[in-house]
């Protein structure tokens, strides 16, 4: 099956559950939009890497994104709600001994507010299947050669809960400044398919 049928069908499937919903009256088109368009605005990889980069400058802002993301997100003006609750958001990071990667198993759960659309690769069953089976090589085809004593850690998202890597912060990157750290920072490296 083509990547494209696979698409077109999936979004024949998406749209006969919403019309289901509306049918329920449980929701409403004008209501869908609102959601997708809530979502969507702003979401950009640009807010991930001002989270990362804060983390870099401020000890205790790293530490409060590591205990609960979720209200360290916040603290920038950031939110993962896309309804009544926010979705569970955590953040792994990086060390020397620790590589983290982020999948969906299951389909494409991603969080969009902080990384922008999910990338076409993320959403393919080769990348899903292979990177829990066979991390160091699905990295090493991205680039990314880690040392042999580096461990690699998958983080599966889902529908209830969404992670974020938080890279190691470059060497001789000390004199920068927020922004300037924060342009350093790629979609890849928040996802874990690059270091920064």
């Amino acid at each position: 099956m083509s990547g494209q049928h696979a698409s077109s069908q999936t979004a024949a499937r998406v749209r006969r559950l919403e019309e289901r919903l509306i049918d329920a009256g449980l929701t409403s088109d004008d209501e869908l939009d609102g959601i997708i368009g809530r979502l969507l605005s702003g979401a950009s990889p640009a807010n991930g890497a001002r989270v990362v980069a804060r983390a870099w400058i401020d000890p205790a802002y790293r530490e409060r994104l590591l205990a609960d993301a979720n209200a360290a997100l916040e603290e920038l003006g950031l939110s993962m709600s896309t309804g009544p609750q926010p979705q569970r958001f955590t953040v792994v990071p990086n060390t020397p001994d620790t590589h983290n990667v982020l999948v969906c198993t299951l389909c494409s759960c991603y969080p969009i507010a902080l990384l922008g659309p999910s990338p076409s690769w993320y959403k393919s069953e080769a990348y899903r299947s292979r990177v829990v089976r066979e991390p160091r090589a699905v990295l090493a085809e991205f680039g990314l050669e880690l040392p042999a004593g580096t461990g690699i850690v998958v983080h599966d998202t889902s529908a209830e809960s969404r992670h974020m890597v938080l890279p190691m912060r470059p060497a001789g990157t000390d004199g920068l400044a927020e922004d300037a750290l924060a342009a350093l920072v790629t979609r890849e490296g928040l996802i874990g398919t690059a270091a920064v």
